[in-house]
């Protein structure tokens, strides 16, 4: 399947300023070629029989760009460097003292150090005002606690090349969800977190009826004073219910509003629908999550990693451009086969930064498979993003990769058992789990199967720059010619100005100065109904989570946007997160035209 699209002159460039230094400031490798030798062989060494074998096919998925692995993967595969494979992990929850917060602290950044994205959900931190028992004070609030994370992880970042990235969450119903709304309002302000509020059902419903919202938090071992108002929740951090006191009732409409506004002018929080996300979850019968990775495809439980990779859809293109072009699905089920295997067996290569990262990771051994380049697929084969041949086909796409993922997790549970947390009859009544085939809910109860999670759509953002700028994760193209900004050895940035992927190879085809066909558009072209709608085909088929801004033009109003979250809510995501073009400063991306 090799053409003149897939050049290696934008992969060795991003190589060479994104992942092979080693910390002396030598290269590693003197090509992505040697690369996936190194990263095939090491993935290969986890089998127990045919390695060489298995190498050679983890190698065929990884030539020519077709599987892309998660950035952690590519960098560390087989090196001797500490760093860990997964690139996504929730971090234990915090502990509501000095001594709990500035543990977590110190394993936040152990985990960051290690190269892990984290999320953390800040909703277990008495609100601002509290009486702190201990110091005779008052407590100073998650959103000051967010502050300290912020300070630690910019020293950290001072040494590494690579960003450090945290997604911090908090309740909807927390006293100072307020604070945490506007905690970005101020230019710069905690630019090394993404945010991210957890709504509830209840909270919507409040918001469609206008009532009053209670703002709450856990008694503890506090009596209960005279007159207060007291309910139960269960609260972050617990599976059983607590006492909780009520601080104060405010307009749900009126928060709802706050959050609106603020991502409008901001583009946070985003929101995560948080009781869909644990209803929709495989281990429903084990965990309580109310936190993701940095970027929202995966939500995790306490301590919990998920590593990820991306078939590259653009790759699966028969005569792109051609009068009739076609998909390759049945190289795309072997990749996806092969793929899934490769995943897995990152478990048993990777190290964790903290022991009970690895216990909680091996407990689910979740993987992350997903998708890249659609957009650009979309090009080559004639198809409008957003129009209903595009979403038809999206749902082919994934419907295929799940059946390929969770026939082939069953598969390896039969050579090598199911993974430690499986139960049967709870694991066989999740809703993702009801809505396969016969014959793999049959097989599932027979053999088990090895990961409890499969699926997810991640940005995919560097390893699709890295595969010649093809269009990221299921992102329409955010410009055909665009200046880039990529993070290099010495921290600095570098610039350059690569060409969408699909844009090269057709003026490749038709001559530098070719006009773009009508079906040609970026990501300021897509309405947000159509980037909704293309969310709302593919969530049926991930049992992680989906990561996708909807991107809005910069006449956008509060308005528009707050359609989008109400419509995101309507059409069953697990959650949402909006930019207006223009809200944000220092993009690392600039379309051009």
């Amino acid at each position: 399947m090799k053409n003149a699209l897939f050049t290696e002159a934008v992969a060795d460039h991003v190589w060479r300023t994104r992942y092979q230094w080693r910390e002396d400031g030598h290269m590693q490798e003197p090509s992505i070629a040697a690369t996936w030798d190194r990263v095939a062989l090491a993935v290969a060494l986890a089998e127990p029989y045919h390695r060489d074998q298995w190498r050679e096919r983890f190698r065929s998925i990884l030539q020519d760009f077709r599987f892309l692995p998660g950035g952690r993967i590519l960098a560390g595969a087989g090196t001797t460097r500490g760093a860990t494979l997964f690139n996504c992990f929730v971090m234990g929850s915090i502990e509501d003292s000095i001594q709990g917060i500035f543990n977590a602290l110190r394993e936040a950044m152990v985990t960051l150090q290690a190269g892990g994205g984290i999320g953390l959900d800040f909703s277990t931190l008495r609100p601002a005002g509290s009486a702190a028992v201990a110091s005779a004070g008052v407590a100073s609030g998650p959103v000051s606690f967010m502050t300290v994370w912020e300070a630690a992880n910019a020293v950290l970042e001072a040494g590494n090349v690579r960003r450090g990235a945290m997604m911090a969450t908090l309740r909807c119903d927390h006293p100072d969800v307020e604070a945490f709304v506007q905690a970005k309002g101020t230019a710069g302000a905690l630019s090394h977190f993404n945010l991210s509020l957890l709504i509830s059902d209840e909270f919507m419903r409040a918001v469609e009826q206008d009532q009053a919202w209670p703002l709450l938090f856990p008694l503890g071992t506090h009596p209960i004073a005279a007159g207060a108002e007291v309910c139960e929740r269960i609260w972050s951090g617990s599976a059983a219910p607590q006492l909780c006191r009520v601080h104060k009732r405010i307009p749900a409409r009126g928060l709802w509003d706050q959050i609106v506004q603020a991502q409008h002018a901001n583009a946070e929080p985003g929101v995560l629908f948080i009781d869909r996300i644990n209803r929709a979850n495989n281990l429903w019968y084990r965990e309580q999550i109310s936190a993701t990775n940095p970027c929202g495809e995966v939500p995790l439980p306490a301590y919990g990693g998920c590593n990820l990779g991306s078939i590259n859809l653009s790759r699966f293109v028969r005569q792109p451009f051609a009068a009739h072009p076609d998909l390759d699905f049945d190289a795309l089920r072997a990749t996806a086969c092969i793929a899934t295997r490769f995943l897995d067996n990152v478990h048993d290569i990777s190290l964790f930064p903290l022991k009970s990262q690895e216990k909680a990771v091996h407990a689910s051994r979740r993987i992350g498979l997903g998708i890249t380049g659609l957009a650009d697929m979309f090009l080559m084969l004639g198809l409008r993003y957003g129009a209903p041949a595009s979403l038809e086909l999206s749902r082919q796409i994934m419907a295929t990769i799940r059946d390929c993922a969770y026939r082939t997790s069953i598969e390896i549970a039969r050579e090598k058992g199911a993974f430690p947390a499986f139960d049967k009859v709870s694991y066989g009544a999740s809703p993702f789990v009801l809505e396969l085939s016969h014959e793999l809910q049959d097989a599932i109860a027979q053999l088990g199967i090895r990961n409890s999670h499969l699926l997810a759509l991640a940005p995919a953002g560097s390893v699709s720059l890295l595969a010649n700028n093809v269009s990221s994760g299921i992102e329409p193209v955010f410009g055909f010619e665009a200046t880039r900004r990529v993070r290099g050895a010495d921290g600095q940035a570098v610039m350059f100005a690569p060409q969408d992927n699909a844009w090269r190879h057709f003026k490749e085809l038709h001559g530098a100065n070719a006009q773009r066909p009508a079906h040609f558009v970026q990501a300021v072209d897509v309405p947000a109904e159509d980037q909704l709608n293309l969310m709302a085909a593919l969530q049926p088929f991930v049992d992680n989570a989906i990561a996708k801004t909807v991107r809005l033009p910069p006449s956008a109003t509060v308005q528009d946007l707050e359609m989008v979250l109400l419509r995101a809510w309507e059409l069953g995501l697990k959650g949402c997160t909006v930019y207006r073009e223009g809200s944000l400063g220092g993009a690392a991306v600039v379309a051009s035209q």
